[in-house]
C-alpha cells in the first residue's frame, strides 16, 4: 500500500486538490447564492428570483465538468492532453458566456420593470418601455448565443458576420418566417404611432373587447370584462378597424333604442326614456352654453325609425368613459322596461298562430260529411 501510495503519490495529491477545489468552489457559490437572494429580497422583494438560480446551478455543474476534465489527465495519455485542454476552455468559455447572458438579461429586466412601475406612478404612458424591454432581453440572449457560437470553428464564420451588424437582418430574414417578421414590424408600428396603449379600453369586434395590458414583439394582450386574456397577433390588429375609447376625450354617447307598439303612446314613450336617463347617476351633461339658455333637455330623445311591427325611440345618453357608459345602459334597459310596463307602453313582440294537424283532420271529415247530407237532401 506505501509502495503504491508513494508511485503514484503526486497523481493522488493532484486528484485530492482538484476534489477538494471542487467542493470549495461547490460551497462558495452556495453561499453566495444565499447572500444573492437575501440581497434581492431585500431590494426587490416582489421579484422571482430565476436568475440567480440558474446562475447557482450553472456555476456547479460547471465546477463539476471542469473537475472530471481535469481528472481525466490522469488516465490518458500525452497525445490527448491538447484536446482535454482544448474541451477545459470551451467548456469554461461557454460557462462565462451563460452566466453572463443570464445576468445581464436579468440585470436589464429589473431595471426596466423599476422604471414601469416609476412611470405608472407618475402615472406616465409606460408602453415603449414594456415593449423595449421585450427587445433588450431578446437582443441578449441572440448576442449570448452568438458569443457561444464563436467557440465551434464551423459556425465562427456566421456568429461574426452576425455580430459585426450586416448580417444580423439578414439572420433573423432567414431564420423567421413571414409571419413572425409582420407580427414584429407590428409591435413596432404600434409602439411608434401609438393607436393604443397600456391600459386602454379598445375594442376590435363585439367578442373582442377589453383593456390592453401588454404589448410583445409578437402580440397584443387584452384583458376581456369575463377576466380573459385574449391575445391577438400585431399583424392581426394592424389589419383591423378598432375603436379605443380612451384615445382624446373620454366622454362618450350611449344610444338606448327601444321599440314599442305602434298603439302606445309616443310622447309619453319619450317622456320615461329621457326622465329615467337623466336621473341616472352616470349621466353627464353634454349640453354647450347655447343648448342650456335655448332650455334643450341634457337627454335628447326622438323616434327614428318605423318597422313592420314597431316603432323605435333613441335617447342620446353621454357618459363619462367607457365604463361608466356600460353599466348606465344596462341599468336603463330595466328601469325604461319596468316603468313601460307601469305606464302601459307596450314593446310588442312576434305572434305565431299554430294549427294543429289532428283539428285541422277533424274540420275537413266535418265538412265532407255537411256537403255529403247537402247532396242527399237535394236528390
Amino acid at each position: 500500500m506505501i509502495e503504491i501510495f508513494e508511485t503514484y503519490k503526486s497523481d493522488i495529491i493532484y486528484a485530492l486538490i482538484v476534489v477538494c477545489s471542487v467542493f470549495a468552489l461547490q460551497f462558495l457559490t452556495n453561499l453566495l447564492h444565499k447572500w444573492l437572494l437575501k440581497q434581492e429580497k431585500k431590494k426587490y422583494p416582489n421579484e422571482n428570483p430565476k436568475a440567480v438560480n440558474w446562475v447557482k446551478r450553472i456555476l456547479n455543474a460547471l465546477w463539476l465538468v471542469l473537475g472530471l476534465i481535469l481528472l481525466s489527465f490522469l488516465f490518458v495519455n500525452e497525445e490527448k492532453y491538447a484536446a482535454l485542454q482544448h474541451n477545459f476552455k470551451l467548456i469554461l468559455y461557454l460557462g462565462i458566456v451563460a452566466i453572463a447572458t443570464i445576468v445581464g438579461a436579468a440585470s436589464t429586466n429589473i431595471w426596466f420593470r423599476m422604471s414601469i412601475i416609476r412611470k405608472i406612478q407618475n402615472l406616465e404612458d409606460p408602453t415603449s418601455f414594456k415593449f423595449l424591454r421585450y427587445v433588450a432581453i431578446i437582443g441578449i440572449y441572440i448576442t449570448g448565443i452568438l458569443f457561444a457560437l464563436l467557440a465551434f470553428p464551423s459556425l465562427k464564420g456566421v456568429a461574426q458576420t452576425a455580430l459585426g451588424g450586416a448580417g444580423v437582418i439578414a439572420l433573423i430574414a432567414g431564420v423567421a418566417s413571414q409571419e413572425a417578421l409582420a407580427n414584429l414590424v407590428g409591435g413596432v408600428f404600434i409602439i411608434s404611432f401609438k393607436p393604443f396603449r397600456i391600459g386602454d379600453i379598445i375594442r376590435i369586434t363585439d367578442s373582442m373587447v377589453g383593456t390592453v395590458v401588454d404589448i410583445t414583439l409578437r402580440h397584443t394582450v387584452i384583458r376581456n370584462y369575463d377576466n380573459k386574456m385574449i391575445i391577438i397577433p400585431n399583424a392581426i390588429i394592424n389589419k383591423e378597424k378598432l375603436i379605443n375609447y380612451d384615445l382624446g376625450e373620454m366622454k362618450i354617447c350611449e344610444r338606448i333604442e327601444i321599440g314599442i307598439s305602434y298603439d302606445s303612446n309616443i310622447d309619453l314613450a319619450k317622456k320615461i326614456m329621457q326622465e329615467e336617463c337623466e336621473k341616472h347617476p352616470y349621466i353627464m351633461d353634454n349640453r354647450s352654453a347655447t343648448d342650456i339658455l335655448d332650455a334643450k333637455p341634457v337627454v335628447r330623445t326622438a323616434l327614428i325609425s318605423l318597422n313592420e311591427s314597431s316603432i323605435t325611440i333613441r335617447a342620446w345618453a353621454w357618459a363619462r368613459n367607457y365604463t361608466e357608459s356600460f353599466d348606465m345602459r344596462c341599468d336603463l334597459l330595466e328601469s325604461i322596461k319596468k316603468r313601460f310596463d307601469n305606464e302601459g307602453i307596450e314593446i310588442p313582440f312576434p305572434y305565431r298562430t299554430i294549427v294543429m294537424k289532428k283539428e285541422k283532420e277533424s274540420e275537413e271529415r266535418q265538412n265532407d260529411e255537411k256537403e255529403t247530407i247537402k247532396k242527399e237532401t237535394n236528390k
